[in-house]
């Protein structure tokens, strides 16, 4: 006896153009909910900061690359002396100081330690915020 082959049945196919489908609705869906923010206005033109001369206020401390501080254009020797000589005997006074970016992280908060040991009550960095 033989046995008759069946004849063999198309896989059914692959639902494509449903998935398509789908993820073009999902695509538009996340291009609308992620507008968080309002669009700002079409007239509005952004001030050109390119040549502006970066500068530290003049009331912090400048912390350079290499470590080294300064106030006012001068140079510290030791934190120490430094808020000895500041008002109020440095006692209770917010401190702000600028880094240098490419001053080490250890460095800075090494500085900012001595300054609260010191006798600052706080040390505040200051730092240059980018647009979002």
């Amino acid at each position: 006896m033989s046995r008759l082959a069946r004849p063999r049945t198309a896989s059914p196919r692959e639902p494509t153009i449903a998935l398509i489908n789908v993820v073009f609705l999902m695509l538009i869906f996340f291009m609308i909910a992620g507008t968080l923010a309002a669009p700002m206005d079409g007239d509005l033109t952004l001030v050109q900061t390119e040549t502006l001369d970066g500068r530290a206020p003049p009331d912090t401390l400048v912390a350079h690359a290499d470590g080294r501080l300064s106030w006012r254009g001068e140079p510290i020797e030791t934190t120490g002396d430094f808020m000895a000589g500041q008002q109020e005997g440095g006692q209770g006074q917010i401190l702000r100081i600028v880094p240098d970016r490419a001053l080490p992280a250890q460095v800075l908060v090494r500085l900012s330690g001595e300054l609260r040991a010191a006798g600052a009550a706080q040390v505040m960095v200051v730092t240059e915020r980018a647009l979002p």
